[in-house]
């Protein structure tokens, strides 16, 4: 078997991977906003409500992309979502590819300043790096444009936006408290950076 059979597009939309990677994506997305309840519950406290839409970013991000699957799970069923279903893959894409790396990120800037990791965080590093990866991977199968490309990097600048204009961003390891910053300058480029590697994927998906 050769290599880029791991990736090519009839294993890809194998329906028993796609299943899996439904319920390992849902499984996750869940545990996920069990992850931010804390920051949730705090965020509804002291801050007007409707910042809680932008504190969830990885499980909203996972979220898109287990929808995403629905699409490629259910066809025909969905096919007259044709307009919505674009809109969540690019969101899918650009969020999955930049809180995937973000997250990575983020834990190893905190261990490189002291932060013990612990096993919680190599689960974390593992999932976050799969999220990235298959998202990427998933350019190939799904239907959306350089329209709704720039449709889902405008969404995660104004989550950035929101995020460190209000102080909702995702909570930092202690050690990198006074890195806000640095974070913040990070997240922001990242997020473009995520764009452009959805919108490589999608030139590249084009010629295959």
């Amino acid at each position: 078997m050769r290599l880029s059979t791991l990736w090519s597009k009839s294993l890809l939309g194998n329906k028993y991977i796609l299943w899996c990677l439904f319920i390992v994506n849902l499984l996750g997305t869940i545990y996920g906003y069990i992850w931010y309840d804390n920051q949730l519950r705090e965020t509804w406290a002291t801050q007007p409500h409707w910042l809680i839409v932008f504190v969830p970013d990885s499980p909203t991000a996972s979220l898109f992309f287990t929808l995403a699957l629905l699409f490629l799970l259910f066809p025909q069923k969905l096919g007259k979502f044709y307009f919505i279903r674009t809109i969540i893959e690019g969101l899918a894409v650009v969020t999955s590819i930049k809180y995937g790396i973000w997250a990575v990120t983020i834990i190893f800037a905190g261990a490189a300043q002291g932060n013990v990791l612990v096993w919680q965080d190599w689960m974390l590093v593992a999932s976050h790096l799969a999220m990235a990866v298959e998202a990427l991977l998933y350019v190939r199968l799904f239907k959306f444009g350089s329209l709704m490309l720039i449709a889902a990097w405008s969404w995660t600048i104004l989550n950035d936006f929101i995020d460190y204009s209000f102080g909702v961003y995702p909570w930092l390891p202690e050690v990198l408290w006074n890195d806000v910053n640095a974070v913040m300058i990070f997240t922001f480029a990242l997020t473009c950076a995520s764009a452009l590697a959805g919108w490589i994927a999608l030139r590249a998906a084009k010629r295959w």
